[in-house]
This record gives structure tokens, C-alpha cells and sequence, in this order.
């Protein structure tokens, strides 16, 4: 039976995470980052990257990577979302590489992996693993067309692709038009890509390069969730612990015990869903079941940790200068991304064979 807990090494790469994010992502920079023209901040990237080498965790060492698992990305990126890191982990470390692993691109993985050059998926955050998406036309060896929706475009120096003819191309994102769109994650910002006749180097199928990377993305995005709810919970018991209403700490109230021993119940399930998706990711067995449970799971828990997060901090959880409404705004992102839990939940009685009568 596959062992869930997490190892010696976790932990460590764990604390060396966290510490790194302490020192680059405290909250008051990342909220002033949200509200200049620079939310990505590329010294935390460069650390993770280039310092620590983690953004080439899933390269295998012959490709010029960490050759670690989906494990060890997971805890990275429990770290990432309890700190809402304005960098583009998710999009280039996971989903871009994931989509290059499935292609023969050993030059580009070998430059993502070491934080050279980022990479995005110019496939739109919302999609679901297996679902349509929407794909460029390819005519004379050019690419031309817009794409609504793509995660970090802004800071990417590389676009993979997905054309009409089915394969999947890389393009130098000088090359396209990025526009910004209005995101309620600032964090993770979202553009629109535009292709005028722009050339392409062809990777591969794009069918089952984006399926893979999409599925990967869904399943540690959990992790992402995980620590963000995390973060909520801890940071809410510790504030009402010290936080007093008729001279006694708020976090004796019996109906806020109840309420936080709920949430605590949730996010315990949550950790389990995320390990278990990232553990088969990993392994390879069962994987779309455990992606699919995890994501069925991960959004409503998130969501109302954030929720109370904001509601149990009282008013100072209802202002800017407090950290409240960036992990609302993150949890209420990643519940549409990759997927809704509802089109989980529908993909899973499909694949278990429990149809609705």
C-alpha cells in the first residue's frame, strides 16, 4: 500500500521552500506587487529556479533536470499556495514541462528545467483535462489566431501551442501580441494571446501532450489548494487566540470551535486527496481517478477556508492591507481551473461507472 505521509526528504525540501518564500514573498510585497504593473516577482522565481533548481523537479537528469517525482513537486507547490506566490510555477514547472515530456522538445525542457526560459500552455485555464479547447489555424508554416484565458503569458518567453493540423508548436512569445485581461488573481494573471502569421516550431501531437499536461495541472493544483487552505486555518486559530471580546480570546466562543472543527475535518481530507493525486501521478496507477477525486474535492474546501478566513479576522480581514482577500481571490481562481468541481465530479462517475439514473 503506497505510504502518503511525507518523507525526510519532503520536509526538508519543504523548510528550504518555505524559508526561500519568507524571505522574497511576505505578504505586504506580494499585495504591492498586485497593484503595480510587475505582479510576477522574477527574483522568488529566479531562487526557486535557478537557486534550488526546483523548476525542473519532473526532468528526468538525462534531459537536464532534478529526475524527481510529482511527490516533491506537490510539497513545493503546498508551499507556493500557502504563501500565494506571484510566480509561474504551476503554468511552466508542471504544465508546460508535462506537455514538452510528451513531445521530443529536449532542448526546451532542458531550459525551462533550469529556469532560463518559462513556458505556458496557450490553452485557457478553465479547461478541464480530456475537454475541447480552443486551437490556432496553421496555414503556409504560420500560426494565426487568439487565445482567450492563458495563465502567465505575461512573463512566458515561450508558448506551446496547439494549432487545427493537431500538433502542438513552440513560439516565441516576442513573436505573439499579449494582452492583459481582467483577473480576479492578481497573483495569476491572465492574458490574451494573438497570432498574425507568426512561425512555429512543431513539438509533437498536441492531443495527447495537452491531456497530459492538463491532468498533471489538475492533480498538484490540489497541493496549490491544499496549502492555501492551510494557511487560512492556521493564520484564523492563532488570530482568534489572541484576538479578545469580553475579556476572553474570541477562540473560546463554542459556535467558533465549531466552525473551525469543520474546517480543520475538510482540510485533513483535502491533504489526503492532494498526496493521493500527486502519489499517482508519481506512480502512474489510477491516475485519473485520484486527480479527479482530489479536484472534486479541493475547490469547495479552499473556497470556504478563505471564506472564513476573511469572516473570523473580523474587520481587519475586510481590508486591503490584510492578506484575507488575496487568498480568497486565489482560492475562487483555482476553483475554475483545470475544471470545475462539478465537471470533476461528472468525469468521475464516468470513469467509476456511477451514472446519475
Amino acid at each position: 500500500m503506497t505510504d502518503l505521509l511525507y518523507s525526510e526528504e519532503e520536509e526538508a525540501l519543504r523548510a528550504a521552500v518555505r524559508d526561500l518564500l519568507a524571505d522574497h514573498c511576505d505578504a505586504p510585497g506580494v499585495i504591492a506587487r498586485t497593484e503595480s504593473d510587475t505582479p510576477h516577482h522574477r527574483e522568488a522565481w529566479k531562487a526557486l529556479a535557478d537557486g534550488m533548481g526546483l523548476a525542473g523537479l519532473l526532468v528526468p537528469e538525462a534531459k537536464g533536470g532534478q529526475g524527481a517525482t510529482h511527490r516533491e513537486a506537490a510539497v513545493v507547490l503546498e508551499e507556493l499556495g500557502r504563501a500565494v506566490a506571484p510566480v509561474p510555477y504551476l503554468t511552466s514547472a508542471v504544465v508546460a514541462t508535462e506537455a514538452l515530456l510528451a513531445c521530443d522538445a529536449d532542448d526546451l525542457l532542458a531550459d525551462l528545467a533550469t529556469g532560463r526560459r518559462i513556458g505556458a500552455l496557450a490553452v485557457a485555464l478553465n479547461i478541464a483535462p480530456g475537454t475541447a479547447y480552443k486551437v490556432v489555424k496553421h496555414e503556409d508554416g504560420r500560426l494565426r489566431g487568439e487565445l482567450t484565458g492563458i495563465a502567465d503569458a505575461a512573463v512566458a518567453d515561450v508558448l506551446l501551442v496547439p494549432a487545427d493540423d493537431g500538433g502542438l508548436y513552440a513560439v516565441d512569445a516576442t513573436a505573439a501580441t499579449v494582452t492583459p485581461q481582467v483577473s480576479l488573481d492578481l497573483t495569476r494573471p491572465l492574458a490574451t494571446v494573438t497570432l498574425d502569421g507568426v512561425p512555429g516550431r512543431l513539438l509533437g501531437d498536441a492531443e495527447p501532450a495537452v491531456r497530459r499536461a492538463l491532468l498533471a495541472g489538475a492533480g498538484l493544483l490540489a497541493s496549490e489548494q491544499f496549502g492555501l487552505a492551510d494557511w487560512a486555518l492556521t493564520e484564523t486559530v492563532r488570530y482568534l487566540k489572541e484576538r479578545k471580546q469580553f475579556n476572553r480570546p474570541v477562540g473560546g466562543f463554542q459556535a467558533l470551535k465549531h466552525r473551525l472543527a469543520q474546517l480543520w475535518l475538510e482540510v485533513v481530507n483535502l491533504r489526503a486527496a492532494a498526496r493521493n493525486a500527486a502519489d499517482a501521478l508519481a506512480n502512474g496507477e489510477d491516475v485519473e481517478v485520484a486527480v479527479t477525486v482530489a479536484q472534486a474535492f479541493a475547490a469547495p474546501v479552499a473556497v470556504h477556508a478563505a471564506e472564513e478566513a476573511l469572516q473570523l479576522h473580523g474587520g481587519i480581514g475586510m481590508t486591503w492591507e490584510h492578506p484575507a482577500h488575496l487568498y480568497l481571490k486565489r482560492a475562487k481562481a483555482d476553483s475554475i481551473a483545470y475544471g470545475t468541481a462539478g465537471a470533476h465530479r461528472e468525469a468521475l462517475a464516468g470513469l467509476v461507472d456511477l451514472q446519475a439514473p
